[in-house]
């Protein structure tokens, strides 16, 4: 049978480092995968960034159940695991319907370009 102790461990003893990493690059890769589907570029590209974005989140995901196993509840907890389920989310919808999360994004944009002209005057 295989043994997830050591990797249990490796998640406990290097937590800070591993959520100092997980958490910008989260952010980074799920923004990179928004802009590409914003900016309507080959599909192709946009699974890549997808996948490379959610296999990010999956490790965030994953790293915060591993904390709920040994019976870790704080709010950090929580937040990390929002994060993580978040990207992904948003990751598989970018690959499974990308026009509608384009016009969100197209319909997201102009409301910000309305509200900066605005507060402007």
């Amino acid at each position: 049978m295989f043994d997830l102790t050591p990797l249990f461990e490796f998640s406990y003893t290097h937590c800070i480092a591993i959520c100092s990493f997980l958490v910008p690059v989260n952010l980074l890769t799920t923004f990179q995968t928004m802009i590409l589907v914003g900016l309507k570029h080959p599909t192709i590209r946009i699974w890549q960034a997808a996948g490379l974005a959610g296999f990010c989140s999956l490790l965030m995901v994953l790293h915060v159940m591993t904390w709920f196993l040994i019976g870790v509840v704080r709010m950090e907890t929580f937040v990390l695991l929002t994060l993580g389920a978040v990207c992904l989310s948003i990751n598989l919808w970018a690959v499974a319907h990308s026009p509608s999360l384009r016009w969100i994004l197209v319909r997201l944009g102009r409301s910000l370009k309305a509200f900066q002209t605005r507060v402007a005057s």
